[in-house]
């Protein structure tokens, strides 16, 4: 059996992961992991971008009428002014992914709060609109975020699900958003793949091209993150 220091340790290292990487946690930063059920509408939210593929996922969106947040990495909106830009300018709702997507577990304060502010100078700067809302990469927090979230302004943002459409095919992650489809349901899908120029996002958009009928026709509406707060 497990002494008494040896099952604390286990404690403690649980509700360190759970503050770390659970999408409905506070632990470590103030964060929201679905918006208002009063009405019936889900976020659907876009990661690791802006990409070249980006401009494709914007025109599925438009066809079907859909507004979205995304979460952009300030290194590619320097790369990609352009699409940084026509995201914001097609009416979505921009995010903050820090500015080189690197892992914010086990950093320090000042490195945490280095790579937001480059990122919202970077985006600010691209697309001429400074970011309210913050989500970090690979969905993990750290202590001391909290703290330069509300220096700078920003909400944490985490998922009711996310599609993990970087190793399933389209069909597996639209099937497994639709699951958990509810009112005020906040959806992580990623126009990008961390630091990759040119990514490969065949299954993100294979994933929208189900679920955005799919949705509709159950009545939904596509809000960006703010509003559906």
């Amino acid at each position: 059996m497990l002494g008494v220091a040896a099952s604390g340790a286990l404690i403690a290292a649980g509700v360190l992961a759970y503050g770390v990487r659970g999408p409905r946690s506070t632990l470590l930063a103030p964060s929201v992991w679905r918006g208002r059920g009063s009405r019936r509408a889900v976020a659907l939210t876009f990661d690791d971008g802006p990409s070249e593929s980006t401009p494709r996922v914007l025109e599925l969106l438009a066809r079907h009428g859909a507004r979205a947040t995304f979460f952009q990495c300030g290194m590619h909106a320097r790369r990609l002014p352009g699409v940084a830009r026509a995201v914001a300018d097609a009416g979505h709702e921009l995010g903050n992914h820090t500015e080189t997507h690197a892992a914010l577990y086990l950093r320090s304060v000042r490195f945490m709060r280095r790579e937001i502010a480059a990122a919202q100078e970077s985006i600010a700067e691209a697309a001429g609109r400074r970011p309210v809302l913050f989500r970090a990469p690979y969905g993990a927090r750290w202590f001391g975020l909290g703290a330069v979230q509300r220096a700078y302004g920003l909400t944490g943002v985490m998922w009711t699900a996310i599609g993990r459409d970087w190793v399933l095919p389209g069909a597996a992650v639209a099937r497994r958003l639709l699951r958990s489809a509810v009112p005020g349901a906040i959806f992580c899908l990623h126009d990008g793949r961390d630091q990759r120029r040119n990514p490969e996002i065949a299954p993100t958009l294979d994933a929208l091209h189900q679920l955005l009928p799919a949705l509709a026709g159950e009545g939904y509406e596509f809000l960006t993150v703010s509003e559906i707060l």
